[in-house]
């Protein structure tokens, strides 16, 4: 919250930024603009009056400056939100996202199960909108989070990237990355990375038995009938159902929070 010399000040600079426009705003006018802004960060708000300047080719209003404040504030727009959404249909990938685009992917589910991608991006847009203009309302900080995927790479990749973007801390990220860790390879590690790659390497004989049985097992899923086949491919259905369920359960749980505050 600004002081009483902060939003003089502000008033001030929204007269200069509305002269620049070719427009003339009262001191009154200034000053109530100004006392609707004070709740934002004033990094934020010198940023959307700079924006405001560069942009506008008509009058400076309120509306026009929270446009671009609320452009500040770290959620993506609707079709880069449905793309993250969109990538949570891949359980090995690793996905950062918000807590809108868990909620609304939530509510287009069951558009998207019936098959209608095209009406489940419709009804996403629609809740996402409603809920990141009501976190915008209560003023509530954009809330980034992991949703881990099976693919430990992706995941170092997924993470690394949310930081970059400085969508999630240098700290979270190190909590979600201590997992990750990676113990010195052995030679018998090196054996099993040769089983699949095809160089050589000296296993113990030990595992050498190990590994022809992965190989034979390998061998036996070539050859797997049609119906083993289809086995697998409704186990990993199964599994991307598994992961769905748990964001809605856990978009569920975000609503019962908010409800509750």
């Amino acid at each position: 919250m600004l002081s009483s010399d902060d939003i003089a000040e502000l008033a001030g600079a929204i007269c200069a930024t509305a002269e620049t426009l070719g427009q003339t705003i009262s001191a009154t006018a200034a000053k109530l603009m100004a006392e609707d802004l004070s709740v934002y960060p004033p990094a934020d708000i010198r940023k959307a009056l700079q924006a405001c300047r560069r942009e506008l080719t008509g009058k400076l209003t309120l509306s026009a400056v929270l446009q671009r404040i609320d452009a500040e504030d770290g959620r993506p727009g609707k079709d880069e939100a449905w793309a993250i959404a969109m990538t949570t249909n891949d359980e090995f990938e690793t996905v950062v996202l918000t807590d809108e685009i868990q909620l609304a992917l939530a509510a287009a589910k069951p558009v998207l199960d019936a098959g209608d991608k095209v009406g489940a991006r419709m009804a996403f847009i629609s809740a996402y909108e409603r809920l990141v203009g009501q976190a915008r309302e209560d003023k509530k900080h954009v809330n980034w989070h992991v949703s881990v995927g099976f693919d430990a790479n992706r995941r170092t990749q997924a993470i690394t990237k949310a930081v970059q973007m400085q969508r999630i801390p240098q700290e979270r990220a190190q909590q979600y990355l201590a997992d990750l860790s990676v113990a010195p390879v052995t030679e018998d590690g090196r054996a099993v990375v040769a089983l699949l790659t095809g160089e050589v390497a000296r296993p113990s004989p030990k595992l050498r038995e190990k590994l022809a049985a992965v190989k034979d097992s390998m061998l036996a899923m070539r050859q797997a009938s049609a119906e083993e086949k289809t086995e697998l491919r409704i186990l990993a259905a199964n599994e991307l159902a598994d992961r769905r369920a748990l964001l809605i359960q856990q978009a569920e749980q975000l609503e019962a929070r908010s409800a509750a505050q």
